[in-house]
């Protein structure tokens, strides 16, 4: 049995690449969700008219990894606390959002993001969305497996490599083999 959960924080090339390191996680797919616009494409969502953001849809096996892990990994990997940033990256479509599928991932989000707050742990009030998933589009095809096939792209070695280095360290007990 698969389960699905939609995420934004910030680009989907670093979620991506930090995602596929989970023991559990069965694919992960960049793309975009939450805006008004239909069949939007890279250079659109871009633009910040389409109020898409940029999210992994992750494919999981709740049997191995959790909802709740994969909210932990989340708010581990990127800093939701800035408001339409995620390092380097500025706009609307880089916001931190987490679209949920039923009402127990939306429960789960929630109370996660209270018990962070209620903990104080972080400096900052979190500003993720808990949104209702409308549509997913998948990015176009050069954007997926994005670090993959390209480990030594600058803005990769940057971005993208500190988030996978997180994982492996905080998340070894689900890190695949």
């Amino acid at each position: 049995m698969t389960e699905k959960a939609s995420l934004a924080g910030g680009c989907f090339w670093c979620l991506e690449a930090a995602y596929k390191e989970l023991d559990g996680v069965q694919s992960v797919t960049s793309g975009y969700a939450g805006g008004h616009v239909e069949n939007p494409t890279y250079e659109a969502v871009c633009s910040g008219d389409t109020g898409h953001a940029e999210v992994v849809q992750l494919e999981y096996d709740p049997d191995v990894v959790g909802y709740d892990k994969l909210l932990q990994v989340f708010f581990t990997i990127h800093d939701p606390t800035t408001l339409n940033r995620q390092g380097p990256d500025v706009g609307t479509q880089y916001r931190s959002a987490i679209y949920y599928h039923n009402d127990e991932q939306k429960d789960i989000a929630e109370a996660y993001i209270e018990g962070l707050e209620s903990e104080g742990a972080f400096d900052d009030p979190i500003v993720t969305e808990v949104e209702p998933l409308d549509t997913f589009y998948e990015a176009e095809g050069y954007h997926q497996d994005y670090y993959e096939n390209n480990p030594n792209d600058a803005y990769c070695t940057m971005n993208a490599q500190p988030k996978i280095r997180k994982v492996r360290e905080k998340f070894a007990e689900k890190a695949k083999q």
